[in-house]
């Protein structure tokens, strides 16, 4: 129905229409004709006759049972008959690239009134303009895929190639020179790590943990040692189509008997006769983007050590899917290389010299994961505060209860914790050259990862709390914080397990010990 064709009802005349066959209700100053729809309505008919709903101002009640979301879908919207007369619409909704309002619910350097020592106008302008795109393009895609377990669509690769953004996600480099990066936005030279985590941070928001590994994750930690380690032909061959979005690639080490170990690796390859092969063989497992990548950057142990091999999808590779706690939008794969040959030309890095290249790789990686974890935490504050807000229990708001805002002061703090630290890190990353990022902050960036994956962990579980029944209910309002809860063990074992990564960073404190301190 048109705006034209919307009448203005007085509550009384609304009141009238409270039964079966010609029931009104009210929400948010709309009004909705409900005769048709109740008998459909997935929480049954009754509950729209209850005396507080039929003919009445229900708002309350469909804000306590259902997400804004609900009232926006083309089939409901379509239910609106009306306004009532002398009242105004006060839920707020949202518009692509809004800056939310809800306290805590962003960083404090998006907030009005707020400082920041390390974002500049650039940041802020970058930020606004990539929260739009990821409003408008990708979490719609993201909400359908995590659903249908299909890869995120091409035509959402083929617009952030446009925008250049494949690239901007491995952070600044020489892959930036001659780019336009988000229509000009910000020049290639002067894109830095908080660019990057913007980026990151912002795709996180989508509330979807199985797209954002989907979301070209094996490409950000697959592609690098082919840009730092790869020969000039090998990096035309394969950079160019992988930035475009055209071409997919993933990395390929951990095994079933190797993960953090990766001195373990059992995946073997050996020379050809003529030495001009390598022959591969053995298998990887938990290979994220597995299923639909065209390269594969692997980890093969070769005479002398480990090798990096470019592999391409090629006779004697196959990947299996493998089904995870969350989806398979991901593409995560069990992969076979039976006898696979290719051009010893592909080799990444110096012949058994691949666990450099493969550690390399770990820093930012692992950084990667911390900017992914501290908005996402932060999504499931915002969830929290208004759910706490909004639904009633014991007669009063759940923010009455003094467990509960406990449990949000606790939530709070942590991801407050967590930026602070992780802006700190992205700051001297931003002024360290990449062979004093690997000497000064590997330890540092380990343990903030250990400490992220930590309190995310602590986070779903008090959500969950907040939540009762609906935290672990995979539809309607805590829908969200079962995802979240669902999901968030995955970020404590990618690019390394807690306890381990704890233990490299208390290792490479103790190597720096000055030897002639004493108490």
């Amino acid at each position: 129905m048109s705006k034209k064709e919307m009448r203005i009802l007085s509550t009384d005349e609304i009141s009238k229409h409270n039964k079966e066959g010609d029931l009104w209700v009210v929400i948010d100053a709309k009004v909705y004709d409900l005769s048709r729809f109740a008998a459909m309505h997935p929480g049954g008919a009754a509950v729209l006759y209850d005396a507080d709903v039929a003919g009445q101002d229900a708002t309350e009640q469909f804000f306590g049972l259902h997400r804004l979301e609900v009232l926006l879908r083309p089939q409901y919207a379509r239910l609106i008959i009306g306004t009532v007369q002398g009242e105004e619409s006060q839920i707020h909704v949202p518009e692509p690239g809004d800056i939310s309002q809800v306290p805590y619910a962003e960083p404090t350097w998006l907030n009005d009134g707020y400082f920041s020592p390390y974002f500049t106008d650039s940041h802020r302008k970058f930020q606004s303009a990539v929260r739009r795109f990821v409003d408008e393009y990708v979490r719609p895609d993201a909400q359908a895929r995590e659903e249908d377990g299909k890869r995120p669509s091409q035509s959402v690769f083929d617009k952030m190639a446009e925008l250049e953004m494949h690239a901007m996600r491995l952070g600044p480099g020489k892959h930036l020179k001659g780019r336009r990066l988000m229509d000009g936005l910000v020049e290639p030279e002067k894109f830095d790590y908080f660019h990057e985590l913007i980026i990151t941070q912002e795709l996180a928001r989508c509330g979807a943990r199985g797209y954002g590994d989907g979301m070209l994750g094996g490409m950000v930690i697959g592609l690098p040692p082919v840009l730092n380690f790869g020969s000039e032909e090998v990096k035309k061959l394969v950079v160019p189509d992988v930035l475009a979005g055209k071409k997919f690639i993933c990395l390929a080490i951990s095994e079933a008997f190797a993960g953090s170990d990766v001195a373990g690796l059992r995946c073997t390859a050996v020379k050809s006769e003529d030495g001009k092969e390598w022959i591969i063989n053995g298998t990887k497992k938990w290979i994220t983007n597995g299923t639909f990548a065209d390269w594969f950057t692997v980890g093969c142990r070769t005479d002398g050590g480990l090798t990096v091999i470019l592999v391409p999808r090629v006779e004697g590779v196959e990947t299996k899917q493998i089904k995870t706690s969350y989806s398979t939008t991901a593409g995560t794969a069990y992969v076979t290389f039976d006898n696979v040959r290719v051009p010893v030309g592909y080799t990444l890095g110096p012949e058994d010299g691949g666990l450099l290249v493969i550690l390399s790789n770990f820093n930012h990686e692992r950084w990667v994961m911390c900017c992914a974890s501290a908005r996402s935490q932060r999504h499931v504050v915002e969830e929290c505060l208004k759910w706490a807000h909004q639904r009633k229990a014991f007669g009063k708001p759940l923010t009455g209860q003094a467990i509960i805002r406990a449990k949000l002061a606790q939530m709070i703090a942590r991801v407050e914790a967590v930026q602070s630290w992780l802006e700190n890190v992205t700051y001297q990353m931003c002024n360290m050259s990449y062979k004093q990022q690997s000497s000064k902050l590997a330890g540092q960036i380990a343990f903030l990862k250990m400490y992220c994956t930590k309190t995310a962990q602590q986070t779903a579980e008090d959500a969950t709390q907040v939540f009762g029944g609906r935290g672990i209910t995979r539809t309607g309002m805590g829908r969200m914080i079962e995802h979240y809860h669902r999901t968030v063990p995955f970020d404590s074992l990618l690019g390394g397990a807690e306890d381990v990564l704890g233990d490299l960073g208390v290792r490479q404190a103790i190597r720096k010990i000055p030897a002639n301190t004493r108490l």
